[in-house]
């Protein structure tokens, strides 16, 4: 039986952690460790860690380096043949390991197997939408565009898949490796598996099942999209550094589902400038967007102007229907995929 590494990146998340925690332990697949990444918290969420009795568990700490800087320590710790991410406020069901090492083992070639998602609130109540993408045949243009595996927490890797894309940097005066690129605070999950896609021959797919509880905190839905752009620019920049002719052709394609995706984060901050603008943007920086996917580019256009004419108790009311609808749509999709 193969072990599985799961790496819990740590910094001041007290009011969830016990519940990841729990639920990595709670795996139906025994043969794991779990490495608990405390990125220079100051808060109670290393104390809380500390109160779980069971020998699995093993707490590192560093000063803050971020999320791809507490990832990189996780992996260079990691004695698994498999790694895994849980984020500290998200949730997995108990059988997600044992499905993904199973996926893995029966698919040699695959580097990468992540999961569908559900939406959790801050109290873990379903927020009856779900976060899914095609399973097979993914292309790097898919990985810039849709982002298949969706969040942090949805995927299990090969750790050879990590050996395979790791690049020397310098560290207090020593030779380190890196896996995520620690000058990315944003977008470095999409930079990651872009240089797996590229350089490696390793197949990223996903099993059509809702494994993983991805939460939506009110932290998480106010970061500042200004920022989020030029990160965007900066991962742009980065490719075509190694990608430059395929990034020629991927750019507008790129930029224009990322400014879609940006205007429904607009949206749900209901800053009605910003997210007019952005789709906009969208269109013109690859209209056949409106072609590739009619319906999610439309409704997001649609909610981005009803956004400016309709009083905000009708658009309440409105947006809370066609969350439902979407809902519906997206169980339904699911239930048809298996």
């Amino acid at each position: 039986m193969q072990k599985v590494s799961i790496i819990i990146p740590l910094y001041n998340v007290e009011k969830f952690v016990r519940f990841a925690l729990e639920s990595a332990i709670a795996q139906t697949y025994s043969n794991i460790e779990i490495l608990i990444v405390d990125d220079g918290s100051s808060d109670r969420s290393v104390d809380i860690c500390q109160q779980f009795d069971d020998s699995r568990i093993r707490i590192i700490q560093q000063q803050n380096r971020g999320l791809s800087g507490a990832r990189n320590t996780g992996i260079r710790h990691a004695k698994g043949d498999y790694v895994a991410f849980l984020d500290a406020d998200d949730l997995w069901v108990p059988e997600k390991v044992e499905k993904h090492v199973r996926h893995l083992e029966a698919a040699t070639d695959v580097g990468a197997s992540f999961s569908y998602s559900k939406f959790i609130d801050e109290r873990g109540n379903p927020l009856g939408l779900l976060q899914f993408a095609k399973t097979t045949d993914i292309t790097p243009l898919d990985i810039l565009c849709r982002s298949p595996i969706g969040n942090g927490s949805a995927a299990i890797f090969r750790k050879q898949m990590f050996d395979d894309i790791a690049f020397e940097v310098k560290r207090e005066g020593a030779i380190a490796y890196d896996y995520f690129d620690e000058q990315f605070r944003e977008s470095q999950d999409v930079e990651c598996w872009m240089r797996v896609a590229i350089q490696t021959d390793w197949k990223i797919e996903g099993i059509p099942e809702l494994l993983t509880l991805y939460r939506i905190n009110s932290q998480g839905i106010s970061a500042n999209i200004e920022k989020k752009l030029n990160a965007w620019d900066r991962l742009i920049e980065r490719i075509y550094t190694y990608a430059p002719e395929q990034m020629a052709i991927w750019e507008g394609p790129a930029r224009a589902y990322h400014f879609r995706h940006l205007a429904r984060r607009a949206v749900t901050l209901r800053d009605k400038k910003q997210a007019l603008s952005l789709f906009v943007q969208s269109l013109q920086s690859h209209w056949r967007i409106l072609v590739e996917e009619p319906f999610r580019t439309g409704l997001t256009g649609a909610a981005a102007t009803a956004l400016w004419l309709l009083p905000q108790t009708l658009y309440s009311s409105l947006l809370k229907l066609s969350v439902q609808l979407a809902g519906r749509s997206q169980k339904r999709h699911v239930i048809s995929s298996h």
